[in-house]
């Protein structure tokens, strides 16, 4: 009988982390699984789904990394899979650290991963391949912020500002003038997005003024693109993203019929030199055109949406990460995914999942 593949999931406590170990435990290949969870929460939700679960120090802490080596000793790790921007980039640049160790790390070289992560440089990325973009500009004063918001054409329509690396919503504003009126305040659940300029500089006066990158506001559907990006194949599955709460897919529509984003997903990530399992989002403007917002070179949240539609990133990247590389290409369906609220009930050593 096959021993177990044993493997580590970074992030335990990210959204998405029931997905992700859906996929590992449910691959194609029917290969039994032992999962360790690692997470700077002791309380992760991660700790209870997964096989071990250990602590671990923030990504930015000098000790991370040797924290983050002890426990693949211990659980006998042959591959780490992160799951959040932050680890991402600390990883990749200690990869061969962990390699020295026997542990692969299913992650893009540094350098990728850095011009994947900086909004700015994937929107750079999208324009030398002639690929549709956002009008935009950057800022790093509060004159070149509210210049660069008259350009894009504030008040009169709204405009997006957010910092170019950035992890989930953090940091995301529209700016929009007079957002608010009595029927809104009534009937509708306050999202925190929505700010006028005026509002937004005032916060920012007061600390180090950040870098921005300031965009036209895209009002169409908002589409999610994920991927597997390997030696001998590469496969992207969009979907729309149908109902989004706090930047998490919970209504989502798998689309294969929309290779236009597959092809642009692709290329793109060509470019940049991702592989494995990653993903870039899409917004359409007013004439339906899609536009590239962003990319996660890393598992995205809603990622496990995709084993519905025929196809497995997660476990295809894990194949190529440790020297199998993948050459058959699955065959994509329509499909649906919802989300819903659930918990753990814990009492001592008894955990319910409701």
């Amino acid at each position: 009988m096959t021993a177990p593949l044993r493997l580590l999931v970074t992030g335990a406590g990210a959204p998405g982390i029931k997905g992700t170990l859906h996929a590992l435990r449910r691959n194609p290949d029917g290969r039994a699984v032992h999962v360790a969870g690692v997470d700077l929460d002791e309380r992760a939700v991660g700790r209870y789904l997964a096989d071990a679960f250990h602590p671990v120090p923030v990504p930015e802490s000098p000790d991370y990394l040797g924290a983050l080596r002890a426990v693949c000793e211990r659980e006998r790790i042959a591959l780490v899979l992160p799951q959040t921007t932050r680890e991402i980039a600390v990883l990749s640049r200690h990869r061969a650290d962990l390699e020295a160790d026997g542990v692969r790390v299913m992650v893009s070289d540094a350098g990728a991963v850095q011009a994947a992560n900086d909004k700015g440089a994937v929107l750079r990325a999208f324009e030398r391949l002639g690929l549709p973009v956002p009008a935009h500009r950057t800022a790093t004063t509060e004159r070149e912020l509210v210049e660069a918001a008259g350009a894009l054409g504030y008040p009169e329509r709204p405009v997006v500002v957010k910092p170019p690396v950035s992890n989930g919503m953090r940091g995301l504003r529209v700016l929009r003038e007079a957002a608010w009126d009595a029927r809104r305040f009534l009937d509708e659940k306050p999202s925190g997005v929505e700010i006028a300029l005026d509002d937004l500089t005032r916060i920012l006066r007061r600390g180090d003024w950040p870098p921005l990158l300031v965009t036209e506001f895209l009002p169409g559907p908002e589409y999610s693109v994920d991927a597997f990006r390997g030696e001998r194949l590469a496969v992207a599955l969009p979907r729309r993203r149908d109902r989004i709460r706090s930047g998490i897919s919970f209504d989502t529509t798998l689309l294969p019929e929309r290779v236009d984003l597959a092809e642009q997903t692709l290329r793109a990530a060509e470019a940049l030199g991702l592989r494995y399992a990653f993903g870039f989002q899409f917004k359409e403007d007013a004439a339906g055109v899609p536009k590239v917002l962003e990319c996660n070179p890393r598992i995205q949240g809603t990622m496990a949406a995709a084993l519905f539609g025929g196809f497995n990133p997660i476990w295809l990247g894990v194949r190529e990460a440790l020297g199998d590389p993948p050459t058959e290409t699955p065959a994509l369906r329509p499909a649906t995914f919802r989300r819903f609220w659930g918990g753990l009930g814990i009492a001592g050593d008894d955990v319910t999942e409701l």
